[in-house]
């Protein structure tokens, strides 16, 4: 997981998420906001779309983490780049 997030921190070096809203029930956390990321510092190449988090806690600890998100933006910009330097 940690090899993933930094490769995915190279492509967006400024990803960031940005929390709107947070729903507390008794083992249960539900966060909803938005994530956004510039590919590699390509103004032309920055998104932000709607995301929602869901984390289940059981004795104080995380037992479930979602994400809920329609991740085509960014992933079209990481196909796109990758396309135009095959060497990557």
């Amino acid at each position: 997981m940690t090899a993933g997030w930094r490769g995915y921190f190279d492509w967006f070096p400024d990803y960031s998420i940005e929390i709107t809203d947070t729903i507390k029930g008794v083992n249960c956390l539900a966060l909803f906001g938005f994530a956004s990321g510039t590919f590699k510092g390509k103004q032309s190449e920055t998104w932000r779309l709607p995301v929602a988090w869901k984390a289940t806690v059981k004795h104080g600890r995380v037992t479930l983490w979602q994400v809920f998100a329609d991740t085509k933006i960014p992933f079209e910009i990481i196909e796109r780049n990758a396309v135009q330097n095959p060497e990557r």
